[in-house]
């Protein structure tokens, strides 16, 4: 066991690189110090680039994946997106009342919905709703709130608010990882209070994301897998993740 400073925050690193993530009250039962010890710990290491800092703990540096803008985004794996999004409108009927979270893979979705004669759609994905500015069917909604330029999404409490004065019948919810300890995550911290209220006012929710989000971990949790009632991905998928996400009754569509 560790019996200084030096080699409690080595140690630490090392469990993070081994775990993915620490919490303090692990952290705290293990080394037998203090909170504010393991807080100072962390900061630290958060600090030299060695962790990232995340709510009651951290992810190890090389866990969390880079965030792209969406310029860079949009061409990234987007032969299989158009078939992800493909899939995931046959889940929307007409008269269906659905949110598309912001994205690029949500975008597709949105492109694909222009035949439809009456849908109402809310988002809080600026390049989402320009997909549907000649859709004659499509009632659009935006969540209103703050722009944050790099995703083009709108974030805040004006947002949850606006959020909070409906109820859908579907959201389709983008994410940045996919993992077995931090469940689905995105990487901005208001991004994933949002994602979470889409989640609540919506009676059915459904993930769509490429295998390529799978053991990749963003900084700011979503949700459990369990959470969640459907799953559009490829056939990339890990084999131990179809299976869990399967046995806790997740419906798993896997698109060729």
């Amino acid at each position: 066991m560790p019996t200084n400073t030096i080699e409690r925050r080595h140690d630490i690193i090392q469990t993070a690189a081994d775990a993915g993530r620490v919490q303090v009250s692990e952290l705290v039962e293990k080394y037998s110090v203090s909170a504010v010890t393991i807080r100072g710990d962390l900061n630290y290491l958060h600090k030299k680039g060695l962790l990232v800092r995340t709510h009651g703990g951290a992810v190890a540096s090389n866990r969390v994946t880079q965030e792209l803008s969406v310029q860079e985004k949009v061409t990234e794996h987007l032969d299989i997106k158009r078939r992800l999004a493909a899939t995931a409108v046959k889940e929307i009927r007409e008269q269906d009342t659905i949110i598309l979270d912001s994205g690029t893979t949500t975008a597709e979705i949105a492109r694909q919905l222009r035949d439809f004669e009456r849908l109402l759609v809310m988002t809080n994905g600026l390049n989402v709703a320009q997909q549907l500015l000649d859709a004659e069917g499509i009632e659009v909604l935006m969540t209103g709130g703050t722009l944050r330029k790099k995703s083009l999404s709108f974030y805040g409490r004006p947002a949850e608010e606006m959020l909070r004065c409906y109820h859908f019948d579907k959201v389709f919810l983008g994410v940045d990882g996919i993992d077995f300890q931090g469940g689905i995550t995105t990487h901005f911290e208001y991004e994933a209070n949002l994602n979470r209220l889409m989640c609540k006012v919506a009676r059915q929710v459904i993930a769509v994301t490429d295998s390529s989000k799978f053991n990749r971990s963003g900084v700011h949790k979503i949700c459990d897998f369990a959470d969640i009632d459907i799953l559009i991905t490829d056939a990339g998928i890990p084999d131990t993740f179809h299976q869990a996400i399967s046995e806790v009754g997740v419906k798993v569509v896997i698109v060729d």
